[in-house]
This record gives C-alpha cells, structure tokens and sequence, in this order.
C-alpha cells in the first residue's frame, strides 16, 4: 500500500507542531502501511493525542477523536437506531463511520470505556479487521485505509480499570513521556510564545514536582499545563500567579498539599 504524504510545501502549515523524541513517526507510519493497530502509552498531557492528529495530518487522512469515559458504551462507538421524522434510522457512529469511509479511529484513554467497548474492537485489531453490528447485521470489512489508534495512561490505573493482556496484545505499541529539559522548554517556547531563558523554570518546577508524583500527587506537571503557564505569564500576569493557576490548583484540592506545592514552587521560581 502506498502512502499519500502531504507536500510539505503546501500543507507544512495544515500539520499540528510535533516535536519527535524517538522513531514514533516512522513506526506510526509502518503500522499504517501494514493495517496495524496502534496503543499509545504515556502520562497524562505529554502529546500523545497531539502526535496522533500531527500524524493523521501528516498522512492526509481523515481522524476521528473519542475521549473515553465512564459511561461510553460500545453502542456509542458502533451507533444505534434513533426517531428522526417519526422514523426509526440507524446512525452510525465515530467508529463504524471510520470503519466505512476510511481515516483514523483515536480512541483517548480507552481504559475509561466500559467493559464492552474491548469486546467490539477484537475483531477489528486481528487478521479478520471486521465490524460485526449485530443490531443491523452487517459485518463491515475495514478498508486498507482505516487504522484503529487507542492511548492510556499506565500509571494512572487501578485494579478495576486495567487494560487485559489479551487486549494489549492485540496492539503495536508505543511508550511516550516528557520530552528532555531542553527539548520541553524549546517546544513550551514555540507552542506560548514566551522567551526560552522565562520558560525554563517553570520547566525545571514541572521536573520537580513531576518528581512527587505517587508520593504527595497522582499526576505530575503535563507539558500543556507548562504551556498555559508560560502563554498567561505572556499575557502580563505574574509568574507565581500563573504558576499557581496552572501547575498548582489543577494538580490537587488539599491546602495543606497546595502549600507545600507553593513553597516548592517560590524556591525555584523566585
């Protein structure tokens, strides 16, 4: 199968920024020419659903993004029968639209979905790669132009919602974190527009407090927080405002925890 890339000389601007930490794009790539499914793993904001629409952009093909819940139910991904006009039509949904017309399936932080959701997406990510609906009785064959992407968050699981092996195996996969020091305040620079010698601070305070992370934390300082940091001090608000706007009250409730948090946070951004 060949692959149709956008020419970078007139659509370089239509591809969402990416700044690569290792083979991620070539190995995206290969999946996509040999049909295969796709398991994205990293924290929480570190760019896997960034990576996904650079590289859905990047190939030219249509992407359909679904951010997994508590009540998403396989019905919500395959579709169901509604009243419309006083009849009653079946409507597809994200992932039987893509299945039909081709393009990218995301699936973002696929663990939140209910039970079900895994039982549909078996077929789909073996030799067969087919869509039963019971309900319509269709069985839809994917076309070489569909690819099924999922991402998670390992280390924010816990026993009831896991990912089983016998799902996980299904998948190629690919292991994401945060990208080095330099590389992040490069990307943080870019992406708020702020100067790198202002932003690596807040870099070095994300590093520090990402390091609490199991201890006084459940989840770390997410690069997109150190870009919102770094676009509100652009703005003209002060740094330890911006700091605590979004490196400190999105990462936990308790005061006598946000205190600690401030204190860390004035030592290093003083």
């Amino acid at each position: 199968m060949n692959i149709a890339l956008k020419s970078p000389l007139t659509a370089e601007h239509d591809i969402p920024a990416y700044s690569p930490s290792g083979q991620e794009c070539a190995l995206f790539e290969s999946a996509w020419v040999r049909q295969l499914p796709l398991l994205l793993k990293g924290p929480t904001g570190c760019g896997k659903t960034r990576f996904v629409a650079h590289m859905a952009a990047r190939l030219g093909l249509p992407l359909a993004t679904v951010s997994c819940h508590d009540d998403l139910a396989a019905a919500d991904l395959t579709g169901r029968y509604l009243l419309k006009g006083g009849d009653t039509v079946w409507v597809d949904g994200p992932l039987t639209r893509a299945v039909r017309e081709g393009g990218i399936c995301y699936l973002d932080e696929i663990v939140e979905a209910r039970k079900d959701v895994a039982v549909v997406l078996h077929p789909l990510t073996d030799d067969r790669r087919i869509l039963p609906l019971e309900r319509t009785g269709e069985v839809l064959e994917a076309p070489p132009g569909f690819m099924l992407v999922v991402s998670y968050n390992p280390g924010y699981q816990n026993l009831l919602k896991t990912l089983k092996p016998s799902t996980r195996q299904r998948f190629v996969a690919i292991e994401f974190d945060f990208l080095p020091r330099d590389r992040e305040i490069a990307v943080v620079s870019e992406e708020s527009g702020l100067d790198e010698a202002r932003v690596a601070p807040l870099v070095d305070l994300a590093h520090r407090l990402r390091a609490l992370k199991g201890h006084d934390l459940e989840e770390g300082v997410s690069t997109r927080l150190i870009v919102y940091c770094a676009s509100l001090v652009d703005s003209g608000l002060s740094l330890r405002d911006a700091v605590i706007a979004t490196m400190i009250e999105p990462l936990a409730d308790e005061p006598d925890v946000k205190a600690a948090l401030i204190e860390v946070a004035d030592a290093i951004i003083r």
